[in-house]
């Protein structure tokens, strides 16, 4: 894998025939990703997407916009991908997932998008995401906690907010300038993968994906809230694996429906 700051995984002991490349929530670090390398074995080799200004990049400018993100991404992305690959973005990063793969649209690797626990773009930021992004202290903590995610010793402890959310609140601030701007749908699939209990994204907020890519919508629902994976990452990583599994098996799946799991 590249050792571009771009990266992080956690390499099968022999070359896996596969990528996947996973971009975490706001807030979220990518090496959270890594774990699941286990479950995917030798079928393909996780990669976990850092931003600047995150993370283990915090001496880099953070990026003034979700477009100069997934520029940098895709470039990163075009320079390592020497293998088939996919992207899997969860909220935050299901939308930077989504202006990567449409900046790598005519990359002949490119093979699926997942995008996870994510309202389809074009309805994108939500009310609610442009009014939690306006809030400071307490106040911010108490709303981002409407979507899950928070260890209960953050929201009750203002040390630990200040240690562990300014990422947080920067990505928030990202997806509340966020504008979706039409272009043609993707040449690849979209899979969503979804908490049935998620009570910020259900079916009226996915439905609009159908809009994004030339053909149908896979559909896949995890017992759960927005973050469905936390206390079990199968849900996520079965569909993975059953989309790597199916595109290697099958060399034209750019062209065809794959069924899932």
């Amino acid at each position: 894998m590249s050792d571009s700051p771009w990266f992080v995984s956690r390499p099968t002991s022999s070359r896996a025939p596969y990528l996947a490349y996973c971009f975490p929530h706001a807030g979220g670090n990518a090496r959270s990703f890594l774990s699941w390398q286990q479950h995917l074995e030798a079928d393909a080799e996780l990669v976990g997407v850092c931003a600047p200004g995150r993370g283990l990049r915090l001496d880099e400018p953070s990026p003034a916009g979700i477009a100069e993100l997934a520029e940098g991404a895709a470039r990163a992305v075009a320079a390592a991908a020497d293998r088939p690959f996919l992207l899997f973005g969860h909220s935050f990063g299901a939308v930077l997932a989504f202006e990567t793969a449409r900046r790598l649209r005519e990359h002949p690797l490119l093979r699926h998008l997942v995008a996870s626990g994510c309202a389809a773009p074009r309805l994108l930021p939500s009310e609610r995401v442009r009014q939690t992004a306006k809030l400071r202290g307490q106040e911010f903590t108490e709303a981002v906690a409407f979507f899950g995610g928070l260890p209960p010793e953050v929201l009750a402890e203002p040390e630990l907010q200040d240690l562990l959310l300014p990422g947080l609140r920067a990505d928030f601030h990202l997806v509340s300038g966020y504008r979706y701007q039409p272009d043609e749908p993707l040449p690849i699939g979209i899979s969503l993968v979804n908490g049935r209990e998620d009570p910020h994204v259900g079916p009226a907020e996915l439905r609009h994906w159908e809009h994004e890519s030339v053909l149908p919508l896979r559909y896949h629902w995890a017992d759960g809230g927005h973050f469905y994976f936390g206390p079990d990452p199968a849900p996520a990583v079965d569909l993975l694996r059953s989309l790597i599994r199916a595109d290697s098996s099958a060399p034209s799946a750019r062209e065809e429906h794959v069924e899932l799991i």
